[in-house]
């Protein structure tokens, strides 16, 4: 049975609020590097590495340069898991 958008936001979360060490941060698909405190390219690592292993997943770097926010990744997330065998 395939995730929900909401149920991928809230396997998300922990990650973000620990990579970016901020404990009560309650990640939205609107947000983005620019929106969120300490999200900078370091963190930007750090977060698509926690999520590929959190999800079994890898991302291209051509996919994720073309992401605009948390929405667009959290959709990339469910087409890859849709993707796997």
């Amino acid at each position: 049975m395939p995730l929900a958008p909401e149920a991928v936001l809230e396997r998300i979360r922990p990650i973000f609020r620990d990579v970016l060490d901020l404990p009560s941060f309650d990640v939205m698909p609107s947000d983005n590097a620019s929106t969120v405190e300490g999200w900078d390219s370091l963190a930007h690592i750090n977060l698509v590495t926690n999520i590929e292993q959190e999800f079994g997943i890898r991302f291209a770097l051509g996919e994720l340069a073309e992401l605009k926010n948390v929405g667009e990744m959290i959709d990339l997330i469910l087409k890859k898991l849709a993707q796997r065998p």
